[in-house]
């Protein structure tokens, strides 16, 4: 063979300059590979290994032009994005040896895969002001920092803590877990825990006379805690007047608006007033009585503040007995249904706890009693008593006694009436001076009296409750089979699934946990709306008769033109007829 470089496509013909040699140790290696084993395949060790000035590039490019092209190929390629990271090669391999030559460790080639990880790691990382650094808050320190304020304990001296301890009405929410924790029944004792302070927080907030860890309702987003509590007399008296004046504000505000309503109407042609009537409302009980007897705050987390639940009315009740709608966890969302119902979901809420209360707040028989004092006959003829005391004489049953039969157990929170009232209320009673007005008026058609509701009386055994189909209204059990002599007695209701009550000697209590909602043995079927009211009957006397065109209004006018011109001739003409017989009167 002649002298490579005097070859045409040969590598030293392709270069302007001279071309440096390729080293004597990898030459010599692979000479002497050659010879024992072949030519080196592509798959072996060695192969593409790139020397200086061995290159695909040193055989293929042959000006300058095409290798200036290529260069800048090869960088656009390695400036290409990725589709997944958003990342390209060019940029991540400066940063590499910019770390690298900036921290300079030993043996950068053993750590360059790490080094990679920690160039691609730091371009996922939250940009840190140049102030401070942005520390990442957990959730769970997030959460922490709300309920450290139920940890605390508040200031005062020793007397007054002597004096909370033993006249505060807070509930031994611990206990009564413990008890429930026997039928695996409760929540966790964590949660329990910050329940017990929450409520010791809200005892210190308020004047109260009575508090209990009334149970939890289910919701989509969110969960109620509830407790329920009595005011102390001078507390709700001060809440109530409160409520009021801001209820005489804004019926000032609707009776300004409805008096300048009433002057511009009577400037104006009055229409003709209908003659229906709406039926009348039924009012509320008032605070302290009936489904009104407890005051009910909600909170969603211990942490969080609780909220007073408004008092509930007959209406909101009636309704949620049509309705079964699931809670959000929001007080102010709105409750879509049909019928509609009176409120948002603050006071359907209300509504059910009113409901839950009257169907499963039991106690042992004789736990409870009513006092002894006169009046308790008008008393029962107004709809019974609502007023009862504890029996200092109370002994115990057995809990074989109050497992074996559900008559060993009252209801002592009185039931609610169709009408939405624990009394009933009669809407067409008239107070002394309506009566006194009307006498010396008409007197219309009074309507019919209605049928006066009367509900089971306080303290009625459970075993009067009726059943759901072929199953009864109460489940009772032992909470242990195993150790009877230390068991406790369960009762579950299978009409409100959800409400349970514990009994063990003098110790009794009720809890709800579930979503608000009463069995039904069938599928919901929601009432459906009235329908669609007809429309009038068509006919001459009713139907609007047809606009004239514009050629018969023209032809109207015509017509009325000549027939006044034809009346003006004939009045001139008996003028002058008038005339011509004066004259020769005259004559």
């Amino acid at each position: 063979m002649g002298d490579p470089s005097e070859e045409p496509g040969s590598r030293e013909h392709s270069w302007s300059g001279h071309r440096p040699e390729r080293p004597e140790p990898f030459a010599s290696y692979q000479a002497s590979y050659e010879r024992e084993h072949g030519p080196i395949e592509p798959h072996e060790p060695g192969y593409g290994l790139y020397q200086p000035g061995y290159s695909p590039y040193d055989a293929q490019i042959s000006d300058t032009k095409s290798r200036m092209l290529a260069i800048q190929n090869a960088k656009a390629y390695l400036l290409k994005s990725s589709t997944t990271s958003g990342l390209n090669l060019y940029d991540h391999l400066a940063n590499m040896l910019t770390k690298i030559l900036d921290e300079q460790p030993t043996n950068a080639v053993d750590i360059i895969e790490n080094i990679s990880k920690d160039v691609k790691w730091a371009q996922f990382q939250k940009k840190m002001d140049t102030l401070r650094d942005e520390h990442e808050i957990l959730p769970t320190f997030e959460a922490a920092e709300k309920q450290k304020a139920l940890f605390t304990k508040e200031s005062g001296g020793e007397e007054e803590q002597e004096e909370e301890i033993g006249e505060s009405p807070l509930p031994n929410v611990m206990e009564t877990a413990f008890y429930f924790e026997q039928a695996g029944i409760g929540l966790s004792k964590e949660e329990s825990y910050r329940i017990f302070l929450a409520l010791r927080k809200l005892i210190s907030d308020h004047r109260m006379q009575t508090c209990r860890f009334w149970g939890k309702i289910l919701g989509l987003e969110m969960n109620y805690i509830i407790a329920e509590v009595q005011f102390q007399e001078g507390e709700e008296e001060e809440e109530e007047a409160e409520e009021e004046d801001d209820n005489e504000e804004r019926e000032k505000e609707m009776g300004e608006d409805e008096d300048e309503d009433e002057d511009e109407t009577k400037k104006k042609d009055e229409p003709p007033k209908s003659t229906y009537k709406p039926p009348p409302v039924i009012p509320k009980e008032e605070n302290g009585t009936g489904a009104n007897k407890y005051v009910y705050f909600v909170c969603n987390d211990p942490s969080n503040p609780w909220v007073k639940l408004p008092p509930v009315t007959p209406a909101q009740i009636v309704c949620a007995r049509k309705i079964k709608k699931f809670f959000t966890g929001r007080l102010d969302a709105p409750v879509v249904s049909f019928p509609p119902f009176p409120g948002n979901e603050a006071n359907y809420l209300r509504a059910q706890i009113a409901r839950i209360s009257a169907g499963t707040h039991i106690s042992p028989i004789g736990f409870y009693q009513f006092p002894e004092e006169e009046g308790d006959d008008d008393e029962e003829g107004e709809g019974g008593r609502d007023t009862f005391e504890e029996n200092p004489d109370f002994q115990p049953l057995s809990v074989a006694e109050m497992v074996d039969s559900v008559s060993a157990w009252v209801h002592h929170v009185r039931s609610i009436l169709e009408q939405g009232r624990c009394v009933w209320f009669n809407p067409f009673q008239k107070s002394e001076e309506e009566e006194e007005e009307e006498e010396g008026e008409e007197k219309e058609e009074e309507p019919g009296e209605l049928d006066r509701e009367v509900g089971p009386p306080l303290l009625t055994p459970l075993s009067e409750d009726e059943g759901i189909q072929n199953i009864p209204a109460w489940t009772a059990y032992p909470s242990t089979t195993l150790i009877p002599q230390h068991a406790v007695a369960i009762l579950q209701s299978n009409r409100w699934p959800g409400a349970f009550a514990f009994a063990s000697g003098k110790k009794f209590d009720n809890i709800y946990f579930g979503w608000g909602h009463k069995y039904s043995p069938e599928n919901q079927n929601p009432v459906l709306p009235p329908p669609v009211q007809a429309e009038y009957p068509s006919g001459p006397e009713i139907t609007e008769g047809t606009d004239p065109t514009l050629e018969e209004e023209n032809a109207f006018k015509a017509a009325k033109e000549k027939a006044l011109a034809d009346e003006e001739e004939q009045e001139e003409e008996q003028e002058e007829e008038n005339e011509e017989e004066e004259e020769e009167d005259d004559d």
